[in-house]
């Protein structure tokens, strides 16, 4: 193994959930979904640099938020890949963070992935594709997807990925104050459906959605977004009802929950609707912030090395 003594550094972006289909809850507590992801052009930065031992330092938007021990996906990153290698985990992890913080844009997922892939280059090891994304699957559902980006279909509970065809598409997102934990949206799924009495069915992608999000028509992937996790994040945080009416009496042309949320999307038919709508969304008091991203994004990618201060 040879391994680089420069840091390296890895650039990861964040997804929103086009269409989020869930199924009931199965044996192990986890649910099987049909989840359309699409990566955005809202990127977080993860370095590892050789140190003593494993440690982590965070600086962004919300970094307070960020936890710095062992259950942070981008430590425990690190050691499942050392423990692969039969090596000692010793990389100082710093994130710079740019992805909103638990607001359902897999923030944390984005940096388990980079953090994998920096300290695969950093210690030299070239680990095949396939095994990395064995990793990614272990340390979490959405940590497969921040791996690859651009666009796919994830089944099972959202690790197992087919890419599907994705045109460009501009967006806004509203960044809640706080957090919701996605667990917590989970049960709330189930314990909707069951005071509905209502049979969950099977969830399965809608033909009509993949065809318009490999169309690049924006009006047509509006009329097809969806997330069966929406109902349960606004019963937990009945605010985002007023965001969502204000993005799209801004001029969206659809919203949604992003994921578990509590970030919530806002498809635009270009930049200068996002610019509108993110202006609509910031005056009507009911977001603490807005990001104006792009999609399809590239998945994980290793930066070029360039010294400090050149």
């Amino acid at each position: 193994m040879s391994a680089h003594q420069a840091p390296v550094t890895v650039r990861v972006p964040a997804k929103v959930n086009v269409q989020l289909a869930v199924g009931a809850a199965r044996p192990d507590g986890f649910h099987d979904l049909a989840n359309v992801f699409l990566a955005v052009s809202l990127y977080d930065e993860v370095t590892a640099a050789p140190a003593e031992a494993l440690s982590i330092t965070c600086a962004g938007p919300d970094a307070d938020q960020v936890p710095l021990d062992r259950t942070n996906l981008a430590a425990r990153a690190a050691e499942l890949l050392a423990a692969r290698a039969g090596i000692e985990p010793a990389v100082h992890l710093h994130i710079a963070k740019n992805i909103p913080v638990a607001g359902g844009m897999a923030g944390g997922s984005a940096d388990g992935a980079a953090a994998l892939l920096a300290c695969d280059a950093l210690w030299g090891l070239n680990t095949p594709r396939a095994e990395l994304l064995d990793i990614c699957a272990e340390l979490g559902s959405d940590v497969p997807f921040s791996l690859v980006g651009g666009a796919a279909l994830g089944t099972g509970r959202g690790e197992l990925l087919t890419p599907v065809g994705a045109g460009a598409f501009h967006w806004v997102f509203a960044v809640a104050d706080g957090g919701l934990s996605t667990p917590a949206v989970f049960r709330e799924f189930d314990r909707l459906a069951a005071a509905a009495g209502t049979e969950i069915p099977e969830p399965e992608a809608s033909p009509a959605l993949l065809a318009a999000l490999a169309s690049g028509d924006p009006d047509a992937l509006a009329a097809a977004l969806a997330n069966d996790l929406q109902p349960a994040a606004l019963s937990l945080r009945p605010s985002l009802a007023a965001t969502l009416d204000a993005g799209v009496e801004g001029g969206a042309l659809a919203a949604l929950v992003s994921g578990s949320g509590p970030t919530t999307a806002f498809l635009v038919a270009d930049e200068e609707a996002a610019a509108k709508v993110a202006a609509a969304l910031e005056a009507s008091g009911t977001c603490r912030a807005t990001r104006v991203a792009s999609s399809p994004a590239p998945g994980a990618t290793v930066l070029p090395f360039s010294p400090a201060g050149v």
